[in-house]
């Protein structure tokens, strides 16, 4: 199989802003064009913005939803795709026909659009339902998928997209930099980001530390390491609301291992090249063909009532 030059980016969206962040969108996408990369990946909501959606009424989450996949943010993601020659993945809210509203991600390549997640599950507003179903696509001879934020902390999710064939899976995230019972965790100070330059040393130190990436690194490369996939993790850079947040968007190969990563106090993108070798050397390969599901399939299966609690949504409190 060819390899496949993928890249990954960390932006400060704007809330509700969807002409600037769709203008950010466009100006990455054509760099990540020049250098090559066959796809090009943005964050969770990164067309609309996310934190800010805890606070919308229904009727307010509703109005900046769109319809998937002919709304006019997914038909300017086509025009960027097919202008540049790249794919481009990016996340929104969905109204669909019946007006139900789900936290959906696209991959849009050749001014079409090619995958569409739904995600598994939401918690950032009561308005917007759960997705129900995985999502495996082909991206340019790999076979793909893609799990939004906390579906990523079900580990179930990432062995089952793994199952269903995917050798890369697409990560995109709003995460770190909030409060849990966790020791170390909390929100960054966001007077900090205001004057970066002079408070970079305090800053890298707040986003490596038990409240960013510190944490991040407790999970993220076993996610790739035990079931050989190519990790692409994309979350933002700064303000995404009143939250702080500390990009970190970056690329695992199979053995976990970070293969590029986005570490300026502002935006930025990496890029890096896929190659299939990895995914059969890893161990993770080999432990996967090790499975003995007679042994816990029906414990897996087991009838079980979903409860999602967020520490930080609970609080209702941010700096």
């Amino acid at each position: 199989m060819k390899s496949i030059k993928i890249s990954t980016v960390q932006f400060e969206n704007r809330s509700g802003d969807k002409e600037y962040n769709l203008g950010v969108i466009e100006e990455f996408a054509a760099m990540a064009a020049k250098k090559g990369a066959d796809a090009v990946a943005f964050h969770e909501c990164s067309v609309t913005g996310y934190t800010f959606a805890r606070n919308l009424s229904h009727s307010e989450i509703y109005d900046i939803s769109e319809q998937i996949p002919n709304g006019p943010s997914v038909n300017r993601l086509k025009e960027i795709s097919a202008k540049y020659g790249i794919a481009v993945l990016a996340g929104l809210f969905e109204r669909d026909d019946v007006n139900d509203i789900y936290k959906a991600y696209v991959c849009v390549d050749g001014g079409e659009v090619i995958a569409k997640h739904r995600k598994l599950h939401p918690f950032i507003n009561p308005a917007v339902k759960p997705g129900n179903s995985y999502t495996i696509f082909k991206l340019r001879g790999w076979q793909c998928g893609i799990l939004i934020c906390y579906d990523n902390n079900v580990v179930e999710n990432v062995r089952a997209t793994k199952l269903l064939g995917a050798d890369i899976i697409f990560m995109p995230h709003v995460t770190m930099c909030t409060p849990s019972a966790r020791p170390g965790s909390g929100f960054v100070d966001a007077s900090l980001w205001k004057e970066r330059v002079a408070n970079a040393d305090t800053l890298r130190r707040e986003f490596d530390g038990p409240k960013g990436r510190e944490w991040l690194m407790r999970w993220l490369p076993s996610r790739a390491h035990d079931n050989a996939i190519y990790a692409v993790f994309a979350n933002p850079i700064g303000m995404d609301d009143d939250q702080l947040k500390n990009g970190c968007s970056m690329i695992l190969d199979p053995y976990g291992e970070i293969i590029a990563e986005c570490r300026e106090l502002g935006d930025s993108m990496v890029t890096a090249e896929l190659t299939s070798d990895k995914i059969t050397l890893a161990g993770g390969y080999r432990y996967t063909n090790a499975r003995r599901p007679e042994l816990y399939s029906e414990i897996i299966g087991r009838e079980h009532t979903s409860e999602q609690k967020v520490a930080w949504m609970e609080q209702n409190v941010c700096k």
